[in-house]
């Protein structure tokens, strides 16, 4: 396929030529000093990627699942909020962008949208991303019009106790929440997080839906552990892409002890800098069944919509094509830790 972005920075940087500085600055950000966001980088560069020779590379194996989800290949579009601000159908036209790259969408409980419209905006398939804002009594009518509009799981973000201080938006004195009021289609809520927020409301939400659990924001083996004792089928490992608690550790770092503590208890999402098909395939080495990505999506969506996505991700997943290739891997179903290793 011929798209009219031929690599993944080409992509980056149209996109910031693009967008009023605040609405790139809010996409491109992290919190306080941003070493979450740039940790999550060192740590994915520092792994070496071992290569076996003489293999047959000549079909490769990307299939894969998330709770019971078919998937073609191992990548999932993250939940973003605020999609308005970076093409004026949002997080619709992310749906269709998803169906247009073969992969899932993980809507955002911060959309702009109902969740109805952006379900039948688009075929391909869809879980939703929970902000725990609102009663209990909010919160379950919003999970029967998930469960009735078709998505395939839900998934509850645990790191926002507070909305943290991303210190890019405070100094242009800058309120992504008021932007939106002001830009096209202003229809989504104003998020409250709370900071009451314990593992009876993951109880409750698991009584209240009869949608698969995952908890988002997970970065050691105890709270892993837990979540399997709390039934949850999705655990995603997460820092919020450095945009909450800054100097934590970087996602990847989390990754392996995880991992054994959830022992496949349950899938395994990870997201947090991965940007091009070679951190893909080390997320994949270290254990994680999904690698989500948010901004080269979201880059693509601001340059040209739906197929500004596709064109991005279908960037992506030929990178991956051709890291499995050239270091002798075949299938994503059969890589282990002992592929990747740390270099420095």
């Amino acid at each position: 396929m011929t798209w009219p972005y031929v690599t993944i920075p080409e992509i980056r940087r149209a996109a910031r030529e693009k967008l009023p500085r605040e609405a790139w600055n809010f996409g491109d950000g992290g919190s306080e000093t941003e070493i979450t966001m740039r940790r999550n980088r060192r740590a994915i560069r520092r792994l070496a990627i071992r290569q076996d020779i003489l293999v047959d590379a000549r079909v490769l194996e990307l299939a894969t699942s998330l709770c019971g989800v078919p998937l073609s290949w191992p990548v999932v579009i993250a939940p973003m909020g605020g999609l308005v601000l970076f093409h004026p159908e949002g997080d619709v036209e992310m749906g269709r962008g998803a169906q247009l790259a073969d992969t899932l969408q993980f809507l955002s409980g911060a959309t702009g949208w109902p969740v109805e419209d952006v379900a039948k905006g688009s075929s391909g398939p869809k879980m939703f991303q929970l902000y725990h804002h609102g009663d209990r009594a909010w919160v379950a009518d919003l999970m029967a019009r998930v469960e009735a509009s078709g998505y395939h799981s839900v998934v509850l973000t645990v790191d926002v106790q507070v909305y943290s201080r991303r210190e890019r938006d405070v100094a242009a004195r800058w309120s992504p929440r008021e932007a939106m009021k002001i830009a096209p289609n202003p229809r989504g809520p104003d998020p409250h997080y709370p900071t009451r927020l314990t593992w009876d409301d993951v109880d409750w939400l698991r009584k209240t839906t009869k949608l698969p659990v995952g908890l988002k924001g997970i970065m050691t083996a105890r709270d892993a552990r837990r979540a399997i004792e709390h039934g949850v089928k999705i655990v995603w490992v997460s820092n919020h892409g450095g945009r909450q608690l800054d100097a934590t550790q970087a996602s990847i770092d989390a990754l392996p002890a995880v991992v054994d503590a959830v022992a496949g208890a349950a899938d395994i999402v990870i997201d947090g800098g991965f940007t091009r098909g070679t951190d893909v395939l080390k997320g994949l080495a270290r254990g994680a069944n999904v690698i989500a990505v948010g901004r080269q999506a979201l880059w693509g969506l601001a340059v040209n919509g739906a197929p500004g996505v596709e064109n991005a991700l279908g960037l992506l997943r030929e990178e991956l094509k051709i890291a499995m290739a050239l270091s002798g891997h075949t299938s994503i179903q059969r890589l282990t830790p002992d592929l990747v290793f740390q270099v420095d």
